[in-house]
């Protein structure tokens, strides 16, 4: 097996592959750094590879903290009527595209590739967020990211993978329908 493989058996289950002792140390000084965080190079390689990161010149990577929580409504005040029976909100967007967001108005000069999960603890989430520089003259040059200098937006519209998950777009089957584009060109029936 490669490299790549190891590292990507060893984060399935980080905590028991890794060591109780380490992932409480590592999650410990994640905790310590600041919630958004730009990185050197990304925390697992396999991953960020995998969604399109490349050491190259315009792609660099952001560690994004994100709260846990905060999906119970206050106490019923106000009369008792029916749109305020409901205890927890309902959540229409992931802790993961709501980390992407952030970072894309962080970094406005640049759009966001993809994410990926890197820990948590009781009150945290850690997402890696891969971005690319739109203006810089070699992502212009490369064939395969010169797409992204004319993209505006992927985040907020869905476009990401996590953004696509949170519109259903990783269904199959009956009912599914609905969620994605017809597939039928216009004109025909």
């Amino acid at each position: 097996m490669g490299y790549y493989k190891y590292v990507k058996q060893k984060w399935k289950k980080p905590k028991a592959n890794f060591g109780t002792l380490a992932w409480r140390d590592w999650l410990v000084k994640l905790r310590a750094q600041p919630a958004i965080l730009r990185i050197e190079k990304p925390t697992r390689p396999d991953r960020a590879r995998a969604l399109g990161y490349r050491a190259k010149q315009g792609i660099f990577v952001v560690r994004a903290r994100i709260t846990k929580g905060g999906r119970k409504r206050r106490k019923i005040t106000g009369g008792r009527r029916p749109k305020r029976w409901a205890r927890f909100i309902q959540i229409r967007k992931s802790d993961q595209v709501l980390a992407e967001e952030r970072i894309a108005r962080k970094f406005s000069n640049a759009e966001v590739l993809n994410s990926y999960w890197v820990g948590e603890d009781g009150r945290y989430k850690w997402y890696e967020i891969i971005l690319v520089d739109r203006a810089h003259p070699a992502i212009k040059k490369d064939k395969k990211l010169a797409w992204i200098a004319e993209t505006r937006g992927r985040v907020h519209r869905g476009k990401t993978s996590a953004g696509r998950k949170s519109r259903g777009l990783r269904k199959k089957g009956k009912g599914s329908v609905k969620f994605r584009p017809s597939k039928r060109k216009q004109g025909t029936k």
